[in-house]
């Protein structure tokens, strides 16, 4: 037991990694390679039992989107030398119809976007907010942390690529829950919110860099607050801070996002 302890340590310590802008330390025991690999098959797997809407106004609207910061993020890694971060990511935008408010984004820049968001929306700067945000999920690896919190809870010193093997089904759920597809995450709570906080600093920065306006991303999570019609759970029982924590932080952030916005418009 002790020599699985000291091994599931060293792996630990091995694999702690920053997240760009915030600088926060971060355990992500799982290639890039294998969480891009895994997200192609489940971002399939969803994009066949969906209904893909393609090449209609809001469907490019979300693409043009995508491309755009995709593309300013991709500028700003390689010229803060972390241009290994995307080199195996191949985006995609997709727009799933479904009458959801919600939105993902997978490892390698695999993102969807439900139409039910986009009336909240309401106009390529909204999707902005929404689409900066999730991309901030991928570039800052989330996905991996948390499943590599799951693996460490659920499998202890076992090496990953024996539990991948061996419990297969698992490792798929923890894989989709790290992903907020279809389960909660139990005692990870706490871990979620701060990693949604983190995409909402992140993404605030990253529509700016795309030349959106980031000081519409408080209007956008005031109309969110608003279609909520106060049925948002408690802070400390959900998986997301609350709309006006949001909205509190990202007024606390829109000093630095701004410095990126005015730059584009001087352009």
């Amino acid at each position: 037991m002790r020599k699985y302890l000291l091994i599931s340590s060293l792996l630990i310590l091995g694999a702690c990694k920053t997240v760009p802008l915030t600088g926060r330390k971060q355990v992500s025991l799982i290639p890039g390679s294998q969480m891009n690999a895994m997200a192609v098959n489940q971002y399939q797997q969803v994009l066949s039992e969906s209904k893909v809407l393609r090449g209609t106004p809001e469907a490019n609207m979300v693409n043009t989107v995508g491309q755009k910061i995709s593309q300013a993020v991709e500028q700003y890694l390689r010229q803060k030398g972390h241009a290994e971060m995307i080199k195996d990511f191949k985006w995609e935008f997709n727009l799933i119809e479904e009458n959801v408010a919600n939105a993902w984004c997978m490892p390698g820049g695999k993102v969807a976007f439900y139409t039910g968001i986009l009336p909240i929306c309401q106009d390529e700067a909204g999707i902005a907010v929404v689409m900066g945000h999730e991309v901030a999920h991928a570039i800052a690896n989330h996905g991996s942390e948390r499943m590599s919190q799951g693996l460490i809870q659920q499998f202890g010193g076992a090496a990953l690529q024996v539990a991948i093997k061996e419990q297969p089904e698992k490792t798929q759920g923890l894989y989709m829950a790290a992903y907020g597809i279809g389960s909660q995450y139990g005692a990870m709570l706490p871990f979620s919110r701060l990693h949604e906080s983190e995409a909402d600093e992140m993404g605030l920065v990253f529509m700016a860099m795309a030349g959106y306006d980031p000081r519409e991303a408080p209007k956008f999570w005031e109309r969110m607050a608003a279609n909520s019609g106060g049925s948002q759970p408690p802070e400390f029982m959900s998986t997301h801070p609350s709309n006006q924590t949001r909205i509190k932080d990202l007024n606390a952030n829109m000093g630095e996002a701004m410095k990126y916005y005015l730059k584009t418009q001087a352009k």
